[in-house]
């Protein structure tokens, strides 16, 4: 492989886990913003109030996003097959 090839590697493998990682990271800032918003009105500072909803919605967008996941993660296992069965 030349050099060119390995950083088309790694920049598709880069570009694939932010999609991959994306839906989660981006529900747990919500959530996150949303509960820090809320300790904020109230002015109730419990440190476990933040970590229980985080964990509730990352859990229920992994159900939601599995499948897409799933179907980015085989697309890039695919496309890494093609260039090693190429090489």
């Amino acid at each position: 492989m030349s050099g060119a090839e390995i950083l088309d590697v790694a920049r598709d493998g880069v570009y694939t886990l932010l999609l991959v990682a994306g839906p989660l990271m981006l529900v747990a800032l919500l959530v996150g913003l949303g509960v820090a918003l809320l300790q904020a009105l109230t002015q109730v500072q419990e440190l476990t109030l933040v970590f229980v909803p985080k964990i509730v919605a990352m859990f229920l967008a992994l159900l939601v996003a599995l499948p897409f996941m799933a179907a980015m993660l085989e697309g890039y296992m695919a496309r890494i097959t093609v260039k090693i069965i190429g090489s």
